[in-house]
């Protein structure tokens, strides 16, 4: 059985509430009917009932999913007003609080807030922005954690890798070139990752150009600092830093470079030092080296919202709903 295969049936054991804020979409709507049909989680769809059956080009049966239009829905003048408390402070008023709720990103995050769904998955039509700035407004960040960030979970065809084919590379999609701190909180929440997704004891390997020193540059200082942070905040994560991707993975070499460490060459949670090299590392790793890329998933969130790429199948949309249910068994 596949890790997919595996998260898709503990998300039907944990029985979650789903909101797709993109109901009107034709591939959100065809896996909506999927996702209900397998049983992996109740789905509620928003928008328009009458666009929503227009979208539903394929006629697939949308019996076991709730559909709800923000805009005349009788919960609408409770979020808003649950809203505007939170954005007073920013001018908003209570109209424009209203006004806004009828958004389906906002009403589906509101519903998250009040505990009227467990999680989100949206981006099939809007950025990866539109997504989470509402999610950044009303969930916010998890309590201690300073920064929202992605991680892919990947699978290997060959089992020497990780644990058993399975590793967590970080961060891929959202932050650019954090620094110091928010690299630390980073490898933190991708450590929470490979435990609740993946299902693996995370040996957490930071990586840079340089292996203990062995180049100086302000790059790899980023990363020796962002180790010593994260070994700080989580002393009981095995993490090493910095280390070259050899070292991090081949045994012979991270013991030459690293000895004694419980995490180089052994390593199965990958923390890049910018997107550039996360983007491009999980893509070589996926296209020439054949494995699965699963994600990306949003981490540090205080309730799980996850954003899909707007070139997702249906099938991604259905492996991204099951990951959410996953997710939001812990909070």
């Amino acid at each position: 059985m596949s890790l997919m295969d595996k998260i898709k049936e503990k998300a039907k054991s944990v029985s979650k509430n789903i909101v797709l804020p993109e109901g009107n979409e034709p591939r959100t709507i065809e896996a909506a009917a999927k996702i209900a049909e397998q049983g992996i989680a109740h789905v509620i769809l928003l928008g328009d009932e009458k666009e929503i059956e227009a979208a539903n080009t394929k006629h697939v049966d949308l019996s076991k999913a709730t559909i709800i239009n923000p805009a005349t829905s009788p919960k609408l003048d409770e979020y808003a007003e649950m809203f505007y408390e939170m954005r007073k402070s920013k001018g908003i008023t209570l109209e424009q609080a209203k006004e806004t709720c009828k958004d389906t990103l906002y009403y589906a995050v509101l519903m998250i807030k009040s505990n009227d769904a467990d999680g989100m998955v949206s981006g099939a039509v809007h950025s990866t922005g539109d997504t989470l700035r509402p999610a950044l407004q009303v969930i916010k960040t998890k309590p201690g954690v300073s920064i929202v960030s992605s991680s892919f979970i990947m699978e290997h065809p060959d089992s020497k890798w990780g644990d058993d084919g399975v590793m967590v590379f970080a961060d891929c999609a959202i932050n650019i070139d954090p620094n110091a701190d928010e690299l630390a909180a980073i490898a933190i929440a991708s450590a929470d990752t490979a435990k609740t997704l993946a299902g693996i004891e995370p040996r957490v390997a930071m990586l840079s150009f340089s292996t203990k020193n062995s180049a100086k540059h302000p790059h790899v200082d980023k990363v020796v600092e962002a180790t010593k942070i994260a070994r700080e905040l989580a002393p009981e994560l095995s993490i090493d830093g910095e280390l070259q991707a050899d070292a991090a993975l081949i045994e012979a070499v991270g013991q030459l470079k690293s000895p004694g460490s419980k995490v180089a060459g052994r390593a199965n949670v990958l923390i890049f030092p910018d997107i550039q090299a996360g983007n491009i590392g999980y893509k070589l790793v996926q296209r020439l080296g054949g494995a699965e890329a699963i994600g990306p998933v949003s981490q540090g969130l205080a309730r799980p919202v996850n954003d899909l790429s707007r070139g997702c199948s249906v099938e991604d949309i259905v492996s991204v709903v099951a990951i959410t249910a996953v997710q939001a068994q812990s909070f």
